[in-house]
């Protein structure tokens, strides 16, 4: 496993549209175990491919139930609203607050290229939306709500 360097906002690549990944080879493998290596360096509790510069839909979250690594993630159902105060590793010192839906499904393969589905609530489906938004080029700052003045 080897560290990968995150990429930063302003970054072009962080605005492009992934492709949809169609054979799970030791490329892809790989890959997924360094993003596991360099977003539990940095600290985060997820991170996309093209976070480390590579175009694919390939998502490593961890929000404290141990690691995920999902392939072709796609939100098939969400439910409510909760917002909440969001940061990014790509937009390093930046918070916001942030509209997610409450709980969501998730459809993906494994590493194994068998097919999945994921229920979370609360910070994991905050996790698995914010890096799905990563895979078409969408930062969190795109969505953070204004901040209302108080008197």
């Amino acid at each position: 496993m080897a560290l990968r360097t995150i990429r930063i906002n302003g970054d072009e690549i962080l605005r492009k549209k992934c492709r949809e990944v169609v054979e799970i080879k030791e490329r892809e493998l790989t890959l997924l175990d360094d993003m596991l290596e360099t977003m539990y360096a940095a600290d985060g509790v997820g991170l996309a491919a093209p976070q480390v510069g590579i175009l694919k839909r390939l998502v490593v979250i961890d929000v404290g139930e141990g690691p995920m690594k999902l392939v072709n993630p796609e939100i098939i159902e969400a439910v409510g609203d909760v917002v909440d105060y969001e940061g990014c590793l790509s937009v390093p010192g930046e918070q916001g607050s942030v509209n997610r839906p409450e709980k969501v499904k998730v459809t993906a393969l494994n590493e194994k290229g068998e097919k999945i589905e994921i229920a979370g609530s609360g910070l994991l489906a905050r996790a698995l939306c914010h890096e799905i938004d990563h895979l078409n080029g969408i930062l969190f700052i795109d969505k953070v709500l204004p901040e209302e003045e108080e008197e």
